[in-house]
């Protein structure tokens, strides 16, 4: 059985506040860092009395700096540092203290040298019963790479002496990993964590800011630890974080987050503790999405429903809800006084409350959820009515699982006859939640942890008034795609909705098409009308792409938006903001798989044009 470890200098908040949070989680051990406990209020026995209440061994205490290969008298105050350290490392009790190689300008270099302090280290650690892990720092002076550590240990040659590996300063450098391989495993005392995204930075700034849990960056952590488990290594998998956001954000949130990677990162790695991880089921799609609304909204939300072409085709059998369709595409409206629906609707104002994925094996896919601690959703259904299965996802919001979209609504809902018409849209072509930026890395694991979703490289919106993140995730048959928006600029768009909106939630709906030109043409008929786009933008697609008069026209015209990659042509119009809070897209695909992100700009700026300005009430 895997021991899953965090360091706290990983969490926000104090010591108490962080082991509580991380006993919370699920977590079997902890690093204690220094900082944490020196700022703590209580003894370092309190402090070791409080992680065996909550269930939790302190698996190491760290880091203790700046000791091999010193100059005399530091060398022998080293050692004197080190005893005390030892008596504090007791009344903690735990045995295996951390040190990080020197990168101190009085450091000498020398392999036999770090070695011989080593091996005198280990004498004082041997007498007490505790143990000493080396890890190579990537900007230590003389010692930058697990293999120069790995090589001090060994020549250390004591029982109490053993290296410590972490994924980053052995992948941010590129280091080969298979060496790993030639390290016995009780050498190893522990293994240490961390991915990051792939950035142009100095190694040292690049890992106190931007650290994050495995899967929820670029780097290799699965090679890495194909080659420490095949050492036969037993011992812990701590993860040590050092990001900015995390130390920023909810501890709660971010323990939770980090146990869930690291069940990914064993179910990767196809662990026999992970028997009870189901496998991802294959998504087919968005079922439904439902709309939380008062009685009032939902009217008017029915008109600009009808206006894109959706026909009323169901009435729930015993509540205030709507189904609206068109094409493979189902919504509903819910103004229901009591239930989820319309709590959402007090907390949020009108908005999308929940979403349905259409999925292969629900029962499975739950089974997944729970494993990786998502939160469970269960509310009371009527005689006869279908209880879907459903998680807490985005904002509060619920993501339903669907085993076979459509049965829901033979069971729940009486059919109602509409009048034909010509189903213009065909799908939901993606989905974009908003969210604040330090989020965004939690719900691209949640979904990529649970839904058979793969991440597309980050993209950078230019908002008139700041940068928007913008991150996007897809299934294999691109039937479901979901898009994570992200700002830290206040004013942005994308942060005036989570403002508005009290709260994280979907901002955009996008629904494709095989003919946006005739889509178009019949939603004008029936009154709907489309974000307004400058001329300077057509003047420069028709300079950019050299269209013919005629497609350049029916551009202008229709406020269409156009993007090309490669071969592939991309069309896209919205609709105006629904109570300033949620817009439509509709888009044509031709061979083209983005999402138009040079237009993203044009279109944020229109928006903002027509937004009321910051700090009005809502007539």
């Amino acid at each position: 059985m895997t021991k899953r470890s965090i360091a706290t200098v990983s969490l926000s908040g104090a010591l108490d506040e962080k082991l509580r949070a991380i006993a919370a989680a699920g977590f079997d051990e902890v690093e204690i860092f220094e900082n944490d406990l020196l700022s703590f209020s209580g003894s370092p026995r309190d402090v070791g009395q409080l992680c065996r209440d909550l269930g939790l061994a302190i698996c190491a205490f760290q880091p203790f700096r700046d000791f091999e290969g010193m100059p005399e008298p530091q060398r022998t105050r080293n050692f004197a540092r080190a005893e005390r350290k030892f008596d504090l490392m007791q009344e903690l009790q735990t045995e295996l203290l951390l040190v990080c190689s020197n990168i101190s300008p009085a450091s000498l270099g020398g392999i036999d040298r770090a070695a011989a302090d080593f091996h005198e280290l280990g004498e004082r650690a041997g007498r007490r019963g505790l143990r000493v892990g080396f890890e190579a720092l990537a900007w230590g002076k003389h010692v930058n790479d697990y293999r120069d550590a790995w090589e001090i240990v060994r020549r250390a040659d004591h029982k109490a002496i053993g290296v410590i590996l972490d994924s980053f300063h052995a992948l941010a450098p590129s280091f080969p990993v298979t060496a790993i391989q030639s390290i016995p495993a009780d050498k190893i005392f522990l293994v240490q964590l961390a991915d990051a995204p792939k950035l142009g930075l100095d190694v040292l700034s690049w890992s106190r800011h931007f650290r994050c849990f495995p899967g929820q960056g670029d780097l290799p952590v699965v090679a890495f630890m194909e080659s420490v488990l095949a050492t036969g290594y037993k011992g812990p998998w701590s993860l040590e974080i050092f990001n900015d956001q995390f130390r920023a954000g909810s501890a709660v949130r971010t323990a939770t987050d980090g146990l869930r990677s690291l069940i990914l990162l064993e179910d990767q790695l196809a662990k026999a503790s992970v028997d009870a991880l189901q496998p991802k089921a294959q998504s087919r799609g968005v079922g439904f999405i439902e709309f939380a609304v008062n009685e009032t909204k939902a009217t008017d939300l029915a008109v600009l429903l009808g206006q894109l072409g959706f026909r009323k085709t169901g009435a729930h059998r015993s509540k205030d809800v709507e189904r609206w369709s068109q094409g493979g595409i189902d919504l509903v409206i819910n103004c229901e006084p009591d239930g989820f629906a319309h709590s959402h609707y007090v907390t949020h104002g009108p908005g999308v409350c929940a979403i349905a994925v259409d999925v292969d094996d629900a029962g499975k896919t739950m089974a997944r959820a729970e494993a990786l601690k998502a939160r469970t959703f269960y509310q009371p259904v009527g005689p006869g009515e279908l209880e879907i299965p459903a998680i807490h996802g985005v904002g509060g919001s619920l993501l339903y699982f669907l085993e076979s979209a459509g049965k829901n609504w033979d069971v729940d809902f009486e059919p109602l006859r509409s009048d034909a018409s010509t189903d213009r849209l065909s799908v939901v072509d993606h989905i974009s939640q908003s969210m604040p930026y330090d989020e965004m890395l939690s719900w691209l694991l949640f979904y990529t942890g649970i839904l058979d979703l793969q991440r597309l490289p980050q993209m950078e919106i230019a908002d008139p008034v700041g940068l928007v993140q913008s991150q996007a995730l897809i299934n294999g048959n691109q039937s479901l795609r979901v898009v994570l928006n992200g700002s830290s600029a206040t004013r942005t768009l994308s942060n005036r909705f989570i403002s508005e909106f009290f709260g994280s939630g979907v901002q955009h709906i996008a629904f494709s098409c095989d003919d946006i030109f005739a889509a178009v043409a019949e939603m004008r008929k029936r009154g709907a009308s489309f974000l307004k786009i400058p001329e300077n933008y057509y003047d420069d697609v028709e300079a950019k792409y050299g269209l013919d008069a005629e497609t350049m026209s029916a551009l202008r015209d229709n406020q269409i938006l156009y993007d090309r990659e490669g071969d592939g042509e991309f069309f896209q119009i919205y609709t105006h903001s629904f109570d300033e809070r949620f817009f439509f897209e509709i888009v044509e695909r031709r061979n083209y798989q983005g999402f138009g992100a040079a237009n993203a700009g044009i279109r944020l700026a229109a928006q903002t044009r027509e937004a009321r300005p910051a700090g009005m009430p809502r007539m």
